[in-house]
């Protein structure tokens, strides 16, 4: 049924359609509204059979889900930038142990100094963690992620992040499809774990492994990420005859059989992205896009297949490697290069802590990409000037103060400048 209502809400009406019988919830932004609205649904009466837990901690959330797990109840959680990095030992701990939470990750900013708008930084953080991550576009596919997480989590015993915009995503009001319980149901069987603990046949789980085995058990993580391809694959073609849309899968190409410059990107900027090609093709340019979907397992051979005919491959990163740039382009200058003619790669980092990006912003980075292309990652809309200033001020003074507050205080003094001349200009 069709509604008119917030991402995150959308979100947990089909979070509960999927049944979870253990939600462990703790707040922090943007991720919050998801939680609470399981918690109203578990109160009303509309989520049963499930326990709702509130905890102390986002460590304490993930540790209670993987006891949850464990304990063979289907477990959901969800967390955000920092309460990412807090249960960060739990994310490996659930990832190891071969247990198939799902949690939503409202993909935000990681500090200092303090960000709490969208990029990915936190899930690049964890992508070796040996959890799936999927990338949503649109709320209509951050809802429908979920049920195909939970359905892919069980079928091979592994944790899975479904990753949403935050605020782009989670807080925006869109007109989503909330599917029947009845199809939910059909597509997403009753958990049967693999591994359970039960006092009648008791086993361990996460005991001290050696030298002599962790290679052996690390390659049995590595050997599920890379069968999977086929079962996500699968998995969207059986939810889009079943729903009647398309959602999931490895990636969605947009007009790029014959195009000279293809971008790739996650999330939801692929919309504006969309938006730029239709007025670019208008005018003539040979441009596409491949979104994304999968980002681990990575998608490898399948992005091999839809860049092959690019001459240039222009790869948008919502967050920053400081020590090599942008982590997406990485892994697609990696796959690319074992193409017989692989295509020029152009990195750029854009977006980054809540960073509009605009069309206007676009159109000019992809002709630039086309006429002028440029070696390392390029850093979309960089203030330069107020870069200067302040590496001129640290080469000069050896306590030149935090950089973030040196660099705001350089912002506030232009933005004076520049109201103190429209004033003038006005008299």
């Amino acid at each position: 049924m069709l509604e008119q209502l917030e991402g995150s809400k959308a979100m947990a009406r089909v979070i509960s359609l999927c049944r979870p019988q253990v939600i462990c919830a703790y707040p922090i932004t943007p991720q919050t509204h998801i939680v609470e609205g399981l918690g109203d649904l578990v109160r009303e009466g509309e989520l049963r059979n499930c326990e709702f837990i509130n905890v102390e901690s986002e460590f304490a959330a993930l540790s209670v889900a993987i006891g949850s797990s464990a304990a063979g109840a289907r477990s959901y959680t969800a967390t955000a930038s920092q309460g990412l990095l807090f249960m960060a030992e739990a994310v490996y701990n659930a990832a190891g142990l071969g247990l198939p939470i799902v949690m939503t990750l409202g993909n935000r900013a990681i500090g200092a100094p303090i960000n709490i708008w969208n990029d990915h930084s936190d899930a690049m953080a964890l992508r070796e963690s040996g959890w799936f991550q999927l990338f949503a576009e649109t709320n209509q596919e951050a809802a429908d992620l979920h049920v195909i997480a939970f359905r892919l989590a069980e079928e091979l015993s592994v944790p899975v992040m479904v990753c949403v915009d935050g605020f782009i995503l989670t807080h925006a009001m869109e007109r989503v499809d909330i599917p029947e319980q009845k199809d939910v149901d059909a597509f997403l069987p009753p958990y049967e774990p693999v591994q359970v603990l039960d006092p009648a046949d008791p086993i361990s789980i996460g005991a001290m492994v050696g030298p002599d085995a962790f290679t052996e058990v690390r390659y049995l993580q590595y050997f599920k990420q890379h069968t999977a391809f086929q079962l996500i694959e699968d998995l969207a073609a059986e939810f889009a005859r079943r729903f009647g849309r398309n959602s999931g899968g490895l990636l969605r190409e947009y007009e790029s059989r014959d195009a000279e410059l293809v971008v790739v990107a996650m999330g939801s900027i692929n919309g504006t992205i969309k938006d730029v090609i239709d007025e670019m093709r208008g005018e003539g340019v040979a441009i596409g896009l491949v979104t994304l979907v999968t980002f681990r397992p990575f998608p490898v051979r399948a992005l091999q297949q839809a860049l092959a005919r690019a001459k240039h491959v222009l790869v948008i990163d919502r967050s920053l490697d400081p020590g090599m740039g942008g982590p997406l382009a990485s892994n697609v200058d990696l796959v690319l290069r074992n193409l017989a003619a692989p295509p020029a790669i152009h990195s750029v980092i854009a977006g980054l802590g809540g960073r509009a990006v605009t069309k206007a912003s676009l159109h000019r980075l992809f002709r630039q990409a086309l006429s002028q292309p440029w070696e390392g990652p390029h850093f979309l809309d960089l203030n330069e000037r107020v870069i200067g200033r302040e590496i001129h001020r640290r080469g000069k003074a050896r306590r030149a103060g935090p950089a973030a507050e040196n660099i705001l205080k350089i912002i506030e003094a232009e933005r004076a400048q520049r109201l103190e001349a429209h004033d003038a200009s006005d008299e």
